[in-house]
């Protein structure tokens, strides 16, 4: 399952990056004292930190604060007073105060793991248009049939006003399906915690991700490949997926405030934000939890609708509970010392579990929640296709082996079917983007409350003991119009275009 994974334990066992200082010939009675807390020093890796700050707060104001604590500002976003800084002082987020200052970077700098994408193992190349099989595949695209996108796109594909943001591992510009509905001058690489528009920023380098979600989103329909859900739509690459597949707070909080500068009508969010699985909204997680949910809050005032992946946990997102792998930067302890973070109510997957985000459980050719998928009433809004890999959930009727059960869509170089609510989030961006084109002064709430009322209710099933052990390998809550397992239902793009 490409993207949402669970991160490896020693991902969310990061050390503390608090430096002691080292002394050479003197005996441990003759140590040297520490500096002076107001000296700056570069006694560690330089790391760059996500700040809050209070609302109001200029630029200057911003980086008078920062550079005062040893700090230099990347990026300063005021409309939610978050900004972006490096520092090589350890003590710089004491000094800025550990309830304002976080380093995400610092976090994960311990991972000893395998990368957080497995699509990421190898460089992605840069499409030749002449070598992509131009064979028409739309036949093998079961998704669309499923949520009436085929039907849809006849009669109304899209609009070119609007634009959907795909922020993700970047969108191959020279892939064919893809070149008419890629804006290159909205497209920008948010690396650094601030935008970069220069294509080598946004383009994708290590995973064909981006490109896939492109696809099932703008892909065109032209007789050749595969086609999108609302091909006649504009798209733009905005890069949050590092070549290591971790989307860290500052690049999400840089790709939702680009989307919402450039008056994006929906952006595509097919990840969790990392370091953790689940954000809570306490100690130094805050910094990383208010960051983000402040960059929602703003594009949804703006007129952006957030439309995000429950993830492929199959977690119930509803009831976060029980104790994590251990997690020194949380915990403010030494590495070897920490306590297990436990979840609780204020545990969220960052940014679906937030309000205004229109959150995606994943389905397979059955209609039936998708093993992986994660789930929970109150935080799943709809569900869509997204490919099964379990053999006995896996049951499409008339369906090719071939399928192999996941989603066929774009990737550098031509086509590749991925499974995953990855997938399945980008059905819901594209039949979103139709309903702006259909109603192009649409809010996002009047968005997703169409999203939801078009849906087709899918019922609770009453058994879900997906390999025959005689155990429920999940419990769905709720009735047919609204559950844990699939929102309000299943997204519907015939709906969408004819309000039927």
């Amino acid at each position: 399952m490409p993207l949402l994974r669970r991160l490896p334990a020693a991902a969310v066992g990061a050390a503390v990056f608090a430096t002691s200082l080292v002394t050479t010939g003197m005996t441990a009675s003759a140590q040297a004292a520490d500096p002076p807390r107001d000296t700056c020093t570069t006694d560690s890796a330089e790391l760059r930190y996500l700040i809050l700050l209070a609302p109001g707060t200029t630029q200057p104001d911003a980086a008078d604060e920062i550079a005062a604590s040893c700090g230099a500002l990347t990026a300063y976003y005021p409309q939610i007073a978050v900004a972006v800084a490096s520092s090589a002082d350890s003590g710089f987020a004491e000094r800025i105060g550990t309830d304002r200052a976080f380093s995400a970077e610092g976090a994960l700098a311990a991972q000893q793991g395998p990368r957080k994408d497995e699509t990421s193992a190898e460089a992605t190349a840069a499409t030749d248009p002449v070598e992509v099989d131009g064979t028409d595949r739309t036949g093998e695209q079961w998704d669309m049939a499923m949520i009436g996108a085929d039907r849809a796109r006849r009669i109304n594909p899209g609009s070119k006003d609007v634009v959907v943001g795909v922020l993700d591992s970047g969108v191959d510009p020279n892939h064919p399906d893809l070149t008419a509905a890629l804006d290159r001058t909205t497209s920008a690489g948010c690396l650094s915690g601030k935008p970069d528009p220069a294509p080598a920023a946004w383009e994708p380098t290590a995973s064909p991700h981006g490109t896939h979600v492109a696809g099932t989103i703008a892909a065109a329909d032209d007789g050749h490949g595969t086609a999108g859900v609302a091909p006649g739509v504009r798209i733009a690459s905005v890069k949050v997926v590092d070549d290591q597949g971790y989307i860290l707070p500052e690049y999400a909080v840089c790709g939702l405030m680009w989307a919402t500068a450039n008056k994006m009508k929906v952006t595509n969010n097919s990840y969790f934000v990392d370091p953790w699985l689940m954000t809570c909204d306490r100690d130094s997680e805050h910094v990383v939890y208010e960051s983000v949910r402040r960059a929602v809050d703003y594009a949804t005032q703006q007129g952006v609708l957030t439309v995000a992946a429950a993830t492929n946990e199959g977690a119930d997102l509803a009831d976060p509970s029980g104790r994590t792998a251990e997690n020194p930067v949380a915990s403010g302890m030494a590495k070897g010392q920490a306590k297990r973070r436990t979840l609780d109510g204020s545990c969220k997957v960052l940014p679906a579990g937030l309000r205004g985000v229109v959150a995606v459980s994943a389905v397979g050719h059955n209609e039936l929640k998708a093993s992986y998928s994660s789930y929970g009433l109150g935080v799943v809004d709809v569900t869509a296709p997204g490919g099964e890999t379990k053999p006995k959930a896996y049951e499409p009727s008339g369906a090719k082996q071939d399928d192999n059960g996941c989603v066929l869509s774009t990737v550098p170089g031509g086509y590749d079917r991925f499974c995953g609510t990855s997938m399945a989030t980008p059905h819901v961006a594209g039949v979103a983007a139709l309903i702006a084109s259909e109603h192009p002064d649409a809010t996002p709430q009047a968005i997703t409350k169409m999203l939801t009322e078009d849906a087709e209710s899918l019922p609770c099933p009453a058994d879900y003991d997906l390999d025959d052990t005689g155990a429920q390998d999940a419990y769905c809550t709720g009735y047919k119009p609204y559950n844990g397992f699939y929102g309000h239902g299943l997204v519907d793009a015939t709906a969408a275009v004819t309000g039927n």
